[in-house]
């Protein structure tokens, strides 16, 4: 089950008295981290929350068996509470992966006991915890427009289908590097932003992104497609760009069907890809400059 499939336990009140959250990005599990403590009203947090965090060097020496006796302990004002395990089950010594076990067999009923694990999960590892409930947390390229509108709007901006595929497309799929944009948007003090907005934030006037070369090629508009080229080509190299340009036309088509838009889209990816040939068998850049009349004559 994916991260969205877990926001929607959150919503049902966490009913499981364990989970197991597992994923390879760190980011992910920290996003969980995040959407369990605001789930927990905030008076409570203090007093019916602890985060254990064996991914910190500064937490290697938590005892484990201290983690547990906090699960067996009575949560304050009768509410449930909280325990976090943030690490890596497969790097556990024996004796405290036995511990653990025994715990998942038979839990306390007022304690929500998360395992969040870094990592794939070994089949050993899948098998000693089949009892749990478990989540893989992934968030997959399709599902990121709705996870930067829905972290905006934790922030209290508002943010509209097309403004999130600009952003999305601006940055790329790194959702650490999106976190900190839509941080930066929120120094904006606005509640709704656009296009203009993103611009100043992400790069200041004159900054122009690959999203934006792409918008000016299927515009046909060749002015704009070698002013934004001339801005990308001082940070971006060739090789990068034309890797960068197969990512947004391959969303673009996962967005747009039709036997017209489909032949057009073949043409864009064959192109790109004799661009990429060139660059892996002959060592050389390739001109982007006749790569991009090619691409405004389609």
């Amino acid at each position: 089950m994916s991260f969205q499939a877990f926001l929607d336990e959150i919503k049902k009140d966490l009913p499981s008295s364990v989970y197991l959250l597992h994923s390879s990005d760190p980011f992910i599990l920290r996003e969980a981290l995040g959407a369990i403590k605001r789930f927990i009203p905030e008076e409570e947090r203090d007093f019916n929350l602890a985060v254990f965090d064996f991914l910190l060097e500064a937490d290697e020496k938590t005892s484990f068996e201290n983690m547990l006796d906090v699960a067996y302990t009575v949560p304050f004002f009768g509410k449930r509470r909280f325990i976090v395990y943030l690490g890596n089950l497969q790097r556990l010594s024996k004796k405290d992966l036995k511990r653990l076990e025994t715990y998942v067999l038979d839990p306390v009923p007022s304690s929500v006991f998360a395992i969040l694990h870094e990592g794939n999960l070994k089949k050993e590892t899948r098998e000693k915890f089949r009892t749990v409930k478990a989540f893989s947390l992934t968030i997959g390229e399709g599902e990121i427009p709705s996870w930067i509108k829905h972290r905006a709007r934790m922030r209290g901006i508002e943010i509209t289908d097309d403004i999130a595929e600009y952003l999305l497309g601006s940055i790329g799929p790194d959702l650490g590097l999106l976190s900190a944009e839509i941080e930066k948007i929120t120094l904006l003090g606005k509640q709704r932003v656009s296009v203009d907005d993103i611009h100043a934030i992400i790069g200041g006037e004159g900054f122009y992104s690959p999203f934006d070369l792409v918008e000016a090629l299927e515009g046909k508009n060749t002015e704009k497609v070698f002013r934004v080229y001339k801005a990308l080509k001082e940070t971006t190299e060739n090789y990068s760009l034309i890797g960068v340009l197969n990512w947004l036309y391959s969303r673009k088509l996962s967005m747009i069907r039709g036997q017209k838009k489909d032949k057009y889209f073949h043409r864009v990816f064959e192109i790109l890809n004799k661009a990429d040939i060139y660059i892996k068998t002959s060592g050389r850049d390739y001109p982007i400059e006749h790569l991009l009349i090619k691409l405004l004559r389609l």
